[in-house]
């Protein structure tokens, strides 16, 4: 009955559901949540000394086709000197979701939306996260503004963060904007029918593109990597395809990486505490130097962000076909990012992979319950009150966030599991060319790319290790428990 084509999404919101519940996520909200929900209404905000009005900028959302949660909307002007003045608006969540409320006790429990291809579990409930707390087009709405100053060099002066009323111009999806920016596209409409945007548009490409630079230049690791999504027919899952990076999902990360930045600088500046996005130094370097060296490249001893910058930027440009594979390698053996407490006055520790030590996670709070904490710390500056969350609150979140991300992480995984499991019920004994995803004491694991899914080698993995090429043989599949089983193929068999 699982492996029936045409009740494949079922099975998946089930597999997901029970995931859920498994890690410890709600799936549901309670009916309090729901009643605190139905009781909010649409409201006429009004500019003012505490919200300056900020609606006639030219912001538009940059997001996924199907995205409806969202939560940030950017803007910029040009400066004297070829620099820029560039402005990020985050969703006000904390306006509708108060501390110790129904929701909020929900989105503290989860700590995050859980994105699979069955169900999508959002933090917030959908009338708050596509609506009332999102920063839809043509709604008045109020945000945090993240405004930074950065010159042609792509370097990061002053910012200033104060919250404002805005107002989404145009909603607009990754794949136009990049097939725009690439000059293989017209604009989309909702760019020509918004006078100025056009350019506004190429002034964020052009500044984000230079702080890019500098970033890699400073040793953020240039990582290309290819997240499978879901392709359905109706209810038929039909595919899981590779979900490539573009030129405009390059725009936006590269402003939240400023915009990040500049928060945790905000916080530290006023004395308030705050939880910080790390990535601590890979324990795993040696295994990173040995998949350097088979390739003819030399890396230091010691872990080296800027000698490992320079090694990718080479392969990228020797072997584009197969960078996305060494990415793969290199991303599961830097390890996963972790929240952290940080006192003002401490040291911070940074984060490895973006070459930064201030950087918190701020900018989706539709998404993130660190986002939220991170915004009440910020408006609690901004009106001059004391934090709102004490040093041992904020640890205790950042241990709890860390957990349930993790969490959530292994549900879309377990989904994603079930879902390759569901295409390739039929094709037991074929072989395929893989990548070997992960080894420990747990299991090893390895990639195939047609379609894309991960699975385990569970006949003749000894001496694999991650960034090994291997072929492989199905010999196995679960949709329920999400297992794809692959038994090694040695040379000649």
């Amino acid at each position: 009955m699982e492996r029936s084509p045409a009740s494949s999404r079922e099975v998946l919101r089930r597999v997901a559901r029970q995931a859920m519940k498994e890690r410890g996520l709600a799936p549901d909200f309670s009916p309090a949540a729901e009643a605190e929900v139905a009781a909010m209404s649409e409201e006429a905000l009004e500019p003012g000394p505490s919200l300056p009005d900020l609606r006639n900028l030219l912001w538009a959302s940059i997001d996924n086709d199907d995205s409806l949660d969202l939560d940030q909307i950017s803007a910029a002007e040009p400066l004297a000197g070829g620099g820029a003045k560039v402005l990020v608006a985050v969703a006000d969540v904390d306006h509708r979701v108060r501390v110790g409320s129904a929701v909020d006790g929900h989105a503290r429990a989860n700590t995050t939306s859980v994105y699979t291809a069955g169900e999508v579990f959002p933090m917030l409930p959908e009338r708050l996260s596509t609506d009332l707390t999102c920063l839809r087009e043509s709604r008045d709405r109020p945000a945090v503004v993240v405004e930074l100053t950065v010159g042609a060099d792509g370097t990061v002066g002053a910012s200033r963060v104060y919250r404002a009323l805005v107002r989404n111009r145009a909603k607009l999806a990754y794949g136009s904007v990049a097939s725009w920016l690439e000059g293989e596209a017209a604009p989309p409409p909702p760019v020509p029918a918004v006078p100025g945007l056009d350019a506004c548009l190429l002034l964020q490409d052009r500044v984000a593109r230079a702080m890019r630079e500098l970033r890699h230049e400073r040793g953020a690791l240039s990582l290309d990597t290819l997240e499978p999504k879901p392709l359905f027919q109706g209810e038929i899952l039909s595919d899981l395809r590779p979900e490539e990076r573009d030129r405009a999902k390059d725009l936006i990360e590269d402003l939240m990486v400023a915009a990040n930045g500049a928060v945790a600088g905000f916080l530290e500046e006023r004395g308030f505490p705050s939880i910080r996005r790390i990535l601590r130094t890979p324990e795993r370097w040696d295994r990173i130097v040995s998949l350097a060296r088979s390739q003819g490249e030399r890396l230091p001893g010691v872990a080296d962000a800027r000698a490992l910058q320079r090694f990718l930027v080479r392969r990228r440009k020797a072997d584009p076909d197969r960078f996305p594979d060494l990415s793969l390698a290199v991303v599961k053996l830097l390890g996963r990012g972790e929240y952290a407490l940080l006192v003002p006055g401490k040291p911070a520790e940074g984060h490895f992979a973006l070459a930064v030590t201030d950087y918190t996670h701020a900018t989706a709070p539709n998404r993130r319950y660190t986002d939220v904490v991170a915004q009440r710390l910020v408006k609690a500056a901004l009106a001059g009150s004391p934090p709102p969350y004490g040093p041992g609150e904020l640890d205790e979140l950042a241990r709890h966030c860390t957990e349930q991300e993790d969490a959530a992480t292994k549900v879309e995984r377990q989904v994603r599991k079930s879902a390759a499991a569901l295409l390739l019920a039929h094709r037991v004994g074929e072989r395929f060319e893989g990548l070997v995803t992960g080894a420990s004491e747990k299991g090893t694991w390895v990639r195939i790319l047609e379609p894309t899914a991960e699975g385990k080698v569970v006949r003749g993995f000894e001496g694999l290790d991650v960034g090994d090429r291997v072929r492989v043989e199905l010999v196995h599949t679960d949709v329920s428990r999400g297992y794809v089983d692959f038994r090694r193929v040695r040379e000649g068999a």
